[in-house]
């Protein structure tokens, strides 16, 4: 994997971070009508950076080169494109089909993947493959839920809504901007 392609993926994560952290701010977090749609479709670009942040991993061999590293990386790809269905879906289908029995497994994928996003982060960090910042700012980027969900229950949806947003830009932002950066450090050393 050459230095230029970290970088162009490391945009990417930064750029669809951005995307969905500004509907989180501008719009609010509320499922409903057309500030919901929007933060379906930029969550689905949010997603998209995650899926460059995946190929990062999987082409540096992040978490290890084994089979096992391999096809836990090829997992979260697959259980991500199904919650990226979901986002697509629910943000452009008609409201009467938001709710459909046959999207709710879809639906479950979007916590799924993001679990597994940070088993990703435990993994890379213990395997050390990757150097300086970004072998730890993946952990900074995957603590999202356990900032952002104990910030709704003890402070409401309005605090929340700004702790989560905010969290995406320290954690998911920030760790494109370091690839963008620094893309030697996730290269394997020769």
């Amino acid at each position: 994997m050459s230095e230029r392609a970290v970088q162009r993926l490391g945009l990417g994560l930064t750029m669809g971070t951005l995307a969905w952290a500004a509907s989180i701010f501008v719009f609010t977090t509320d499922p409903h009508g057309i500030p919901g749609r929007i933060g379906d479709l930029t969550g689905l670009l949010f997603q998209f950076g995650i899926f460059c942040l995946l190929a990062v991993q999987y082409r540096t061999g992040a978490i290890g080169t084994g089979r096992a590293a391999r096809r836990f990386l090829k997992a979260e790809a697959v259980i991500l494109g199904i919650a990226s269905l979901w986002s697509l879906l629910h943000g452009v289908l008609p409201t009467d089909l938001q709710a459909a029995a046959w999207l709710a497994p879809m639906d479950i994928c979007w916590p799924l993947s993001m679990l597994g996003m940070a088993v990703i982060a435990v993994k890379l960090a213990v395997a050390g493959r990757w150097q300086g910042v970004l072998r730890w700012w993946p952990l900074v980027a995957e603590s999202w839920a356990v900032v952002t969900v104990p910030s709704y229950i003890l402070l409401g949806t309005e605090a929340s809504r700004w702790i989560g947003g905010t969290h995406l830009l320290i954690g998911y932002a920030t760790l494109g901007i370091l690839l963008t950066r620094n893309p030697r450090l996730v290269l394997p050393r020769t």
